[in-house]
C-alpha cells in the first residue's frame, strides 16, 4: 500500500511540473526565424512607453510581429490569424488592447494571445533594455 501512495505522489510530482511557455505549435503558421529590436525613442515606437499600447513592425514574422505595452512587461505576437492559414488573410490589425483577424473578425488578448478559437496567437520572447525592445524567438 505504501508503494501505491509513493507511486501516486510521484505521478502527481511530475504532472505538475511543466514549461512556463505556451505551445507556440501551430499548423498555420511556419516558424519563421524572428530577431528584432525597436528602439522606443524612436517617434514610430514612442507610444509604447505606454500601458495599452500596441504597434505592428512589418517584415519580420509570417505577417509582422505585434509588440504591446501589458504594464508590467512587454509582450509580442505574430500578426497572422493564427486559425486561418496563411495566404488567405492580411495581417491582423490592432483594436485597444486586443488584436482582430480580417478574415474572421475574430479577436484575440494582447496581454495572453488567447481567443476563442483553438490556436492562440503565436508568441515571442521580448527582453527590455533601456528604452530598447527586443523581440526573438
Amino acid at each position: 500500500m505504501k508503494k501505491i501512495w509513493l507511486l501516486i505522489v510521484f505521478v502527481c510530482v511530475l504532472s505538475a511540473c511543466s514549461d512556463n511557455e505556451r505551445s507556440n505549435k501551430n499548423p498555420y503558421i511556419p516558424n519563421y526565424p524572428v530577431n528584432l529590436s525597436v528602439d522606443m525613442n524612436l517617434p514610430a515606437y514612442s507610444n509604447l512607453k505606454f500601458v495599452s499600447n500596441g504597434v505592428i513592425v512589418p517584415n519580420f514574422g509570417a505577417k509582422g510581429i505585434i509588440i504591446f505595452n501589458a504594464g508590467s512587461n512587454y509582450t509580442a505576437f505574430d500578426a497572422a490569424c493564427p486559425n486561418q492559414e496563411i495566404n488567405s488573410c492580411v495581417a491582423m490589425t490592432i483594436d485597444g488592447i486586443n488584436a482582430v483577424c480580417s478574415c474572421d473578425k475574430e479577436q484575440y488578448s494582447l496581454f495572453t494571445g488567447l481567443g476563442k478559437k483553438e490556436y492562440p496567437l503565436k508568441q515571442y520572447k521580448v527582453e527590455v533594455i533601456g528604452s530598447v525592445i527586443h523581440v526573438y524567438n
